[in-house]
């Protein structure tokens, strides 16, 4: 009887359990058994691993063979795990050592041909191997640099069954036939789920990967150009509001470029969700810039909140996680679609129930809502011939749910571009650089302030602690006061107001927002005048 152990990891969401793969050959009829949940795609592993081994020059045992994935009660999906398969199977034939594969971590599918093909979620089953004690992984070539950027692992990228196999017998390691320069490399192809690229909008740069859209294409929008600023400094999130061709779809796009780079582990995060949903940049194997996602107002929810059949996959909301999450036309989103956010705009994650298991997928992004005022869009010009009767605009506002409005913290009205400022061009608008700059020394301040704290950002700050710990100055709060006693604010309202005052505060260089900081939080949120003077602008 031989016997052979190796391990593997089984993604359930973007975080990875260890598997130990074991192979078992007994004397009787030669038969491939599989056990331990497998699902359909690696339960065809056996034919994958048979013709893949014996044309790799091995040979295949011909006895009874159990191949078991323990825990047994884990639901085990993908291709990932056809590498272990036969690397057990093979240290149980006494082709190699067992002991060489036991604390082993092998990731990768096999083509029938022996080569090592690339899969999906190789950082965060990396990162699953690295935080159970395992410090050596086996991957395919492709993938090498992306299972490197986990801190203290040594790994292995291989391009074939045969240069493994020789490595873990000591052997001499056989080349394999270079890829023909110009050719498209089909094994790539793993690398990318169907329906989830660009195409899909859910995980698409506004720039399409050439340079960032500049906010000094703006022409005007002063109110605009100053709530992004807010938005960016704060993580507060936006709604826009005006007629088609404003300007709102512009102005959402140059978001991303005011906020700041990742950090090293935001980096490590917003790559291990995009490495499962396989839409990670090919040749770029971290992503170190905010994403960008744009649904489009026909998402579902699974699309949007994550789901799908048997495990569920992450949504456009874990896509957009540490970046931008742009609803364009976000009135004609379906209203369920829309409540499902409330969630994790509270909770910076969503969790996702289906038969299959319960997965908490990470959900911290900033939201960007944009809506025209009514069905045709003509509402609020003067003299533009609006016919959409009243009840019909009162009913398509009402689209954007009051609980849904209320976790809003800016609402900026986007008026169209008189002529002049349209041929003038933007020259007195400021560039993305000065205003990404003045968003950097925000956010610094914010952060140096909650260091003690949790919290790194305004918009995440909880309400009590902004009412007792960290205190505006006094009296600077009292016109907030009153439009809460006439119902004007919610007590939710007024937290999310204390927040942006923070921020406009932190903007402006001040220790403590003062009545101003606040009045133009107020102005912010609710869209009346309050004669605070915008950001950047002089007093």
């Amino acid at each position: 009887m031989g016997f052979a152990r190796t391990c593997s990891v089984a993604l359930a969401g973007i975080e990875g359990v260890v598997v130990e793969v074991q192979a078992d050959l007994e004397p009787g009829i030669a038969a491939f058994t599989l056990v331990g949940l497998p699902d359909k795609s690696l339960v065809e592993s056996r034919d994958r691993v048979r013709a893949a081994v014996v044309n790799s020059g091995g040979e295949w045992p011909q006895k009874k063979l159990t191949v078991g994935l323990s825990p047994a009660s884990v639901p085990k999906s993908g291709s990932g795990f056809d590498l272990a398969v036969a690397c057990a199977v093979l240290g149980a034939a006494e082709r190699i050592d067992p002991r060489r594969i036991a604390d082993l971590m092998m990731i990768g599918e096999l083509g029938l041909d022996g080569r090592v093909r690339p899969v999906r979620g190789v950082l965060p089953a990396v990162l699953a191997a690295a935080e159970a004690g395992y410090e050596q992984v086996v991957v395919p070539e492709q993938t090498a640099a992306e299972a490197a950027l986990v801190p203290g692992v040594a790994v292995l990228g291989v391009r074939s069954l045969r240069q493994l196999i020789a490595v873990l017998a000591g052997e001499a390691v056989p080349e394999e036939e270079p890829r023909e320069a110009g050719r498209p490399d089909p094994m790539l192809a793993g690398l990318a789920l169907p329906g989830s690229g660009a195409a899909a909008g859910l995980a698409s740069r506004p720039d399409g990967g050439g340079p960032l859209p500049d906010l000094a294409d703006v022409a005007g929008q002063r109110a605009a150009r100053t709530a992004l600023e807010v938005a960016a400094a704060g993580g507060h999130h936006l709604y826009l509001k005006g007629p088609p061709g404003a300007g709102k779809t512009m102005l959402a796009e140059r978001l991303p470029a005011l906020l700041p780079p990742l950090t090293r582990r935001e980096s490590l995060e917003v790559t291990a969700v995009h490495s499962v949903a396989g839409v990670l940049p090919p040749g770029k194997p971290l992503i170190d810039t905010p994403p960008y996602c744009a649904p489009h107002h026909s998402a579902t929810m699974p699309s949007l909140v994550g789901g799908g059949n048997g495990l569920p996959r992450p949504g456009a909301v874990t896509l957009a996680h540490r970046g931008v999450l742009f609803l364009d036309e976000a009135a004609e989103f379906s209203g369920r679609v829309l409540d499902a956010l409330r969630q994790p705009l509270e909770s910076g994650h969503v969790v996702v129930a289906r038969s299959a298991g319960v997965v908490r997928l990470p959900a911290r992004f900033l939201l960007v809502l944009a809506a025209n005022p009514c069905p045709c869009g003509r509402h609020s010009l003067s003299g533009a011939g609006c016919e959409c009767p009243p009840a019909v605009v009162r009913r398509y506002q009402a689209r954007l749910s009051g609980p849904l409005m209320d976790r809003v913290d800016l609402r900026v009205g986007v008026e169209p571009v008189g002529r002049r400022a349209l041929l003038e061009g933007a020259a007195g608008g400021e560039p993305t650089a000065v205003v990404a700059g003045r968003v950097l020394q925000a956010r610094e301040r914010a952060s140096a302030r909650l260091a003690e704290s949790p919290w790194r950002l305004n918009g995440e700050v909880p309400g009590h602690e902004l009412r007792t710990r960290w205190r505006p100055e006094s009296g600077a709060l009292r016109e907030a006061e009153r439009d809460m006693e006439r119902g004007l604010l919610t007590a939710r309202g007024l937290d999310r107001v204390l927040r942006v005052a923070w921020t406009v505060a932190d903007l402006a260089g001040r220790d403590r927002p003062a009545a101003a900081d606040v009045a133009l939080a107020l102005q912010l949120r609710t869209g009346v005048s309050r004669g605070a003077v915008p950001v950047g602008e002089p007093v």
